[in-house]
């Protein structure tokens, strides 16, 4: 279990935006430690959507039961040098596949304006910090949140969005590179070259496409009806 813990959050709405993503990720416990705004206001409630449940569920926590944790993962955009080993952070897509799928987790988000002290880093067993622009580095709560909730659906069990759509297959693709060549063989090229330069770009363009097994099957149709004229 992966429990969402708040550091003194100032803000209703991002509060509420946090519950609302959660929601979107299959996160059910929401922790605030010192909260400094009040998680059921109006602000909040809006903001939570279909989240008003995590919201009102939320647990308000002391920081001590932070220790209650089997693994902490601590959330930054403060980097230090390599000497400074506590903010030494990996990327949310390793946070995901390092995270134990047992005990009891938390990822840990400080506050909005100054985000987690060296003593709260110093209580998680990493940082985790998402790339992006040096120009400015910060991202507000709620987004920062998104994205690491993301990854960590991707490798979680849910069901997601789109899972139900069948790819194609190896063979299928196959087919379809085959009738390509039906059609490439039937063209004139000024050398051999150049028409082994087309099977490669065309077994490239279909590589790339990621195309679904509808997707598939309508174009070897169409590929069978160019070759037979």
């Amino acid at each position: 279990m992966i429990s969402v813990i708040l550091i003194e959050p100032q803000t209703e709405g991002n509060v509420g935006a946090i519950a609302r993503v959660m929601k979107n990720f299959e996160l059910k416990e929401l922790i605030l430690v010192n909260p400094q705004c009040n998680h059921l206001g109006l602000d909040a409630v809006s903001r939570a959507k279909h989240g008003k449940d995590i919201l009102k569920k939320a647990k308000v926590k002391k920081v001590n039961y932070l220790k209650s944790f089997d693994y902490l993962i601590g959330t930054t955009a403060m980097l230090g040098t390599d000497y400074n080993i506590p903010r030494s952070p990996i990327t949310p897509e390793q946070m995901a596949g390092r995270l134990p799928k047992k005990g009891k987790n938390g990822i840990v988000f400080g506050r909005e304006s100054s985000g987690l002290t060296n003593k709260e880093v110093q209580m998680c067993d990493f940082v985790v910090t998402i790339p992006c622009s040096k120009k400015y580095p910060t991202l507000n709560l709620s987004h920062a949140a998104t994205i690491l909730f993301y990854e960590l659906f991707k490798v979680g069990e849910g069901e997601k969005v789109g899972e139900h759509i069948t790819m194609a297959s190896k063979k299928e693709k196959e087919v379809i590179l085959s009738s390509v060549d039906d059609v490439l063989n039937k063209l004139d090229f000024q050398t051999k070259e150049k028409k082994d330069t087309q099977k490669i770009i065309w077994k490239r363009i279909v590589g790339k496409s990621f195309l679904t097994k509808r997707e598939a099957f309508a174009l070897i149709g169409f590929f069978k009806k160019v070759g037979k004229k």
